[in-house]
């Protein structure tokens, strides 16, 4: 499946599959179908369906799974009778190249203001959890299991500061924080109709309530509806905040 053909062809050949084939699309390989094993070697936002349509029921999908937000872990999952869902247990972190087309455009701080100087209508607050908190690699992938349609940038000044800016997919909200080094409480503006800091915040502090669980306890589910990220099992989505 899409990804370095090369690098594909010594994985299929790893597990001794009787039947190969590499490509770099989204919609598959149809010839050869159905497959046992479907191994990407690039990141994914979304398991495109067929794939499962042409993996054979019971087989294994092994896929890099990443947020929009961010973060990244390693998905192994198993595809159900109809080929129409799969769903299995994440297996460690990673970090490949996004596949082509799903690779995001990301659009300028510009079009969120509509023509309005900073802050705009911006809202202001304070927050006492520092923005560095919420910028792990897993962290990033929990917070973006619950934020969906929201990615940052980062602005950096002088002696560690720096803003952290969310912003919504759409163009419609964004949100700002500033850290500082040795403060306990942190500017937070917001704007639009999601509050993304908020959102933000909310999904850190249910994954800490939950003991901050590591990737082995996460899964994934995907059905014809769409996909969602569990913590334990299926029956414990994230929860979103979208």
């Amino acid at each position: 499946m899409p990804g370095d053909p090369e690098a594909i062809g010594d994985a299929f050949n790893d597990i001794h599959a009787g039947h190969r084939a590499t490509t770099g699309r989204e919609a598959g390989w149809a010839e050869g179908a159905p497959y046992d094993r479907v191994i990407a070697t690039c990141s994914l936002l979304e398991i495109p369906p067929v794939w499962l349509e042409q993996t054979a029921p019971g087989g294994i999908a092994v896929v890099p799974f990443g947020t929009e937000y961010g973060g990244e872990q390693i998905v192994r999952l198993t595809v159900n009778d109809d080929g129409t869902g799969a769903s299995g247990r994440f297996t460690r972190s990673s970090a490949f190249m996004r596949l082509r087309q799903q690779r995001t455009d990301r659009p300028p701080f510009e079009d969120y203001l509509h023509g309005q100087e900073w802050p705009a209508d911006g809202v202001r607050n304070t927050t006492a959890l520092a923005p560095p908190d919420t910028g792990g690699w897993f962290e990033q992938f929990v917070i973006g299991a619950g934020v969906p349609g929201a990615f940052w940038r980062a602005e950096r000044y002088e002696d560690g500061a720096y803003t952290l800016w969310l912003y919504s997919r759409d163009t419609l909200s964004w949100a700002s924080a500033d850290y500082e080094r040795g403060r306990t409480e942190y500017e937070v503006y917001q704007s639009g109709p999601r509050k993304l800091w908020d959102e933000v915040a909310t999904t850190y502090r249910w994954w800490a309530d939950q003991g901050r669980p590591g990737y082995e306890r996460f899964g994934l589910t995907v059905t014809t509806d769409g996909q969602r990220i569990w913590l334990d099992s299926p029956d414990h989505p994230v929860p979103q905040h979208a």
